[in-house]
């Protein structure tokens, strides 16, 4: 872990105009720099560089953001890495925490493995150039498919001679322990000790992780030699450094033009990721047989939210594929088909056509993925009412896990008309799936509490933790509240943005980023004395009067650091926020301080405008009573649907516990309304 002392280092060292400049030609504007955005296929120029911000924004696409941010887009880094990158640039010695010892060890057994497959990358690659058995089987065979020699540098193929042991001797040779080269996969002991070659007499595909590692490898039996051969590909096996289904093939390459295009190709094999890449589609990878899986797929929408996924025309194929789409859809990502001609996969489609001649076909095919769903099945079905009575359901889960709205009531209008059915028999459909999913979850949720009681129990007995108990999820899969959060909402988490009191709570939490630490009035204390108050103070205060919080989890986690911290000596609410170790507090943050605009415009003072910083007296009160009303009034609403659900009424408890909020929620909408009173309510 990077320590905050060298964070800061690096922050104060990264100036945005030196590190957009090493990709992007910048020209003067004013105090500002423009240059063509890296992010998208920008025409003219929209991408802004501000030095005295030391941020950057496309006004086209909007990414953007600090330095660190720009190089975790642009590299395709995590946070961490993006850290270490500028800090390689500065020359700034990275000081990360003391590790224990057992860390250490699962480290260096995690590096050693990085290491062993990169000398069996480096050996493989060597083995197809500089070897005659190289040259005039495993080049043979690749320039038999076609593949080009800056192509098969870019995908780093190799070849394995068809010696059962010439890798193992070479690597122990080397140095290299036997029980690492097991451990990765690249060789395997036989029942009388001796050490053998996995990928024997096959042509090598490495597997990168995002930053290039190499992580694994698959092999494929050439073509004169697949006769008989049970397995054509083999794959190293599961490590400490290769999950299967963690991992897509051509990420590393890809990763770029996926951001620049905000599109991804899906396909199944390597061999289809390399002959568009030669083709010129470069933004493919390939999830290399397996069924699609959830980290795979969150891997895929870090960088678009638009995939298309390409089918050589095999039904059984198609059909077998359809859960993983559906996971997809539930990921919130906007899902296309395209079926190739037939007798043809993207592999050889795409050594007939060049890139313009693939992307107008797949433009001119595709098909968003409810519609190619339903006319697939509708060929199933025909006229058996059984059948089309099993199709709507099979559509009905499928637009249920979609989690935008509209989306959904798009998709159940167009899918009525395909059918022929009533909207009204859909929609009800699909809210009783989504209910029951909502149930599920909720349940997944109370289990996960009770087990990590459990587990906190066990650790203040002294005991370890029952080993049925599974690990908390990932910090990155949910954005946990704080320990300390006990806020409940009946207002969902889904389509927030455009509600009023969201777009509220973005402007106070703009406030707590921006002027958080600063004095905003004096309030006399009970000795009669003025004490200074900050914005943070005011706002928390503010909100815990009428006991309301932020709807938004990751709000509150920030406006909780930042009074934590308010009275730290030296804390500046920007600088800390900006340089948060949190990636997605830090890229919240440079949105909300790029975004400067004013929220009034006709407060003059001797022909002078007032900004917001001075006039945080009267815009931060302004603002939470503008938020509280419309949050309160907002969740009056849900409130009172959750009274008219069954479930709800057959629950005495519950019911009483709802009835109960709601009242207390009435007397403070009423003096919401009174503070309101001839105030101008801001309009946004």
């Amino acid at each position: 872990m990077i320590d905050h002392s060298t964070i800061d280092r690096i922050m104060d060292a990264a100036q945005i105009y030196d590190v957009v400049s090493d990709f992007v030609t910048l020209r003067k504007r004013g105090v500002n720099y423009v240059g063509l955005c890296p992010f998208h296929d920008d025409k003219t120029p929209s991408f802004y560089v501000s030095p005295a911000k030391n941020l950057c924004k496309c006004f086209a696409c909007g990414k953007g953001g600090n330095p660190v941010h720009f190089i975790m887009l642009h590299e395709q880094l995590s946070y961490p890495d993006a850290l270490r990158f500028l800090a390689k640039k500065y020359h700034i010695e990275i000081q990360e925490r003391e590790q224990t010892a057992e860390e250490k060890a699962a480290q260096t057994e995690r590096d050693s493995l990085f290491i062993v497959n990169q000398f069996a990358c480096d050996y493989f690659r060597s083995t197809l150039r500089n070897t005659d058995e190289g040259c005039n089987i495993g080049m043979a065979y690749l320039r038999s498919r076609g593949f080009r020699d800056d192509i098969i540098e870019k995908f780093q193929l190799g070849y394995c001679t068809e010696s059962h042991d010439a890798f193992a001797k070479e690597a122990l040779a080397k140095g290299y322990q036997q029980d690492y080269l097991v451990k990765t996969g690249l060789c395997y002991e036989t029942d009388d000790h001796r050490l053998r070659d996995r990928f024997w007499g096959r042509v090598i595909f490495p597997f990168h992780t995002l930053s290039g590692k190499v992580v694994a490898f698959g092999g494929r039996v050439l073509a004169s030699a697949t006769k008989g051969v049970k397995m054509k590909y083999v794959n190293s096996p599961e490590s400490e450094i290769y999950h299967k289904s963690n991992e897509l093939y051509g990420i590393y390459q890809a990763k770029q033009a996926i951001v620049k295009q905000d599109r991804c190709f899906l396909v199944e094999g390597y061999t289809d990721v390399i002959s568009m890449h030669q083709s010129g589609v470069e933004n493919v990878v390939a999830s290399s047989g397996t069924a699609l899986t959830t980290h795979q797929i969150k891997l895929i929408h870090r960088f678009t939210n638009n995939l298309t996924v390409l089918y050589d025309g095999d039904a059984a194929g198609i059909k077998a594929s359809l859960r993983g789409i559906d996971m997809l859809l539930e990921e919130g990502m906007n899902i296309k088909v395209c079926l190739l001609p037939d007798g043809d996969d993207p592999d050889s489609f795409a050594r007939k056509h060049n890139s313009a001649e693939f992307q107008t076909f797949i433009r001119e095919h595709e098909t968003d993925f409810i519609r190619f769903k339903t006319n697939l099945l509708l060929e199933d079905a025909g006229r058996d009412p059984i059948k089309r009575a099993e199709l709507i359901g099979s559509l009905v889960q499928s637009i249920a896990v979609i989690p935008e709205a509209i989306v959904r009531d798009v998709y159940i209008k167009e899918c009525a008309q395909l059918l022929h059915v009533e909207d009204k028999l859909l929609v009800s459909e699909v809210a009783k799936r989504r209910e029951k999913q909502a149930e599920q979850r909720a349940e997944q949720r109370e289990r996960e509490r009770r087990q990590a009681q459990a587990r906190a129990a066990a650790e203040q007995d002294g005991e370890a933790a029952p080993n049925d108990v599974p690990p908390p999820p990932a910090e990155e899969d949910i954005p946990a509240p704080t320990p300390t959060d006990t806020y409940q909402s009946f207002i969902p988490q889904e389509d927030k943005e455009g509600r009023e009191f969201y777009r509220y709570e973005r402007l106070i939490l703009q406030m707590v980023v921006r002027y958080g630490e600063r004095v905003m009035c004096n309030v006399a204390d009970e000795e009669g004395r003025e004490v200074p108050v900050t914005v943070t103070e005011y706002i928390v205060s503010d909100l815990q009067q009428d006991e309301l919080a932020f709807h938004n989890p990751l709000h509150r986690r920030m406006l909780q650091e930042a009074a934590e911290r308010i009275h730290t000596e030296g804390f500046r609410a920007e600088h800390y926020f900006l340089n948060h170790p949190d990636p997605a507090i830090s890229r919240l943050s440079a949105e909300l301080v790029s975004d400067r605009y004013q929220l009034s415009k006709y407060h003059y003072k001797n022909q002078h405008i007032v900004t917001d910083e001075e006039r945080l007296y009267e815009l931060v009160p302004l603002l939470m009573v503008n938020f509280k009303y419309a949050i309160v009034s907002e969740e009056l609403t849900h409130l009172m649907r959750a009274l008219q659900d069954s479930a709800v009424l057959s629950d005495n408890d519950r019911c009483t516990a709802i009835l109960t909020r709601y009242n207390e929620l009435r007397q403070v909408q009423s003096v919401m309304a009174k503070r309101l009173g001839d105030r101008v309510v801001l309009k946004l």
